[in-house]
């Protein structure tokens, strides 16, 4: 069951980066815009995460999901960039 939803948390994540990162691109103008934000609120998501994991150990359950939707918004990243130099 588990593995079930790390792998929908992961893909989530990753539909979510294409989401982000072709709507505003639309105009051509946004690319970097849009990336940098969504890297912006992840990194202050991993912040605030990781603050609070240090003081309790509760809720493990949605620390993981957190955590897989976003290494599936940077494998999006990842694949939209190398889509773009190819």
């Amino acid at each position: 069951m588990f593995f079930n939803i790390n792998i929908l948390s992961l893909m989530l994540g990753f539909f979510f980066a294409n989401i982000l990162s072709t709507m505003p691109a639309q105009t051509g103008d946004w690319n970097i815009i849009s990336g940098a934000i969504i890297i912006t609120i992840n990194e202050m998501a991993s912040k605030c995460i990781y603050k609070a994991q240090s003081k309790t150990r509760q809720s493990h359950f949605i620390i993981n999901f957190i955590n897989n939707i976003k290494i599936g918004i940077i494998y999006g990243l990842f694949v939209d960039a190398f889509k773009l130099g190819s």
